[in-house]
């Protein structure tokens, strides 16, 4: 008897660590901001190639700010979101993808993409550098995008700066 007593408060015990941190993991973005304020470097400030305005991608996963691809003179080109904010969340990934107007998940994952990594910060202005080589004309816009989960969380049409 004193057994199966041990034995089941050892198992609640173990099952609410488990449901506790699965919680934590999944809710604390909703409290916690990662604030951020990266500084763009002049020289990469010469040209900007795209822009768009970040929209909320539905009710629960709201955004503001600004995404702009820039080109220094050397050709060294970089993506910037100033002015940004976006509801925070697990495994937060910056995203360049082929489709032009958003409305979906399902929108982003037919068609090309290319990861820039991590978002640095769900606030704040940041700085992604490009790859060399990557084909800006195959990419129409900038997305946050939570891989763990697939769900888009916010995203800019980009159209040429003129």
């Amino acid at each position: 008897m004193k057994r199966a007593i041990i034995v089941t408060a050892l198992a609640a015990g173990l099952a609410g660590f488990i449901a506790g941190n699965a919680f934590w993991y999944l809710a604390s973005p909703l409290w916690i901001d990662r604030v951020v304020n990266e500084t763009l470097p002049p020289e990469l400030q010469v040209a900007a190639l795209a822009k768009g305005q970040f929209r909320d991608a539905d009710s629960v996963h709201r955004a503001s700010g600004t995404a702009t691809i820039y080109q220094s003179a050397t050709g060294a080109r970089v993506l910037r979101l100033s002015s940004f904010s976006v509801t925070n969340g697990p495994d937060l990934k910056v995203w360049l993808v082929a489709a032009a107007d958003i409305t979906s998940s399902a929108d982003v994952t037919a068609g090309r993409w290319h990861s820039l990594g991590p978002l640095h910060g769900n606030i704040g202005d940041q700085t992604y550098p490009l790859p060399e080589g990557l084909d800006l004309g195959q990419f129409r816009s900038v997305v946050i995008w939570c891989e763990q989960f697939s769900v888009l969380f916010a995203h800019a049409s980009l159209l040429a700066d003129k």
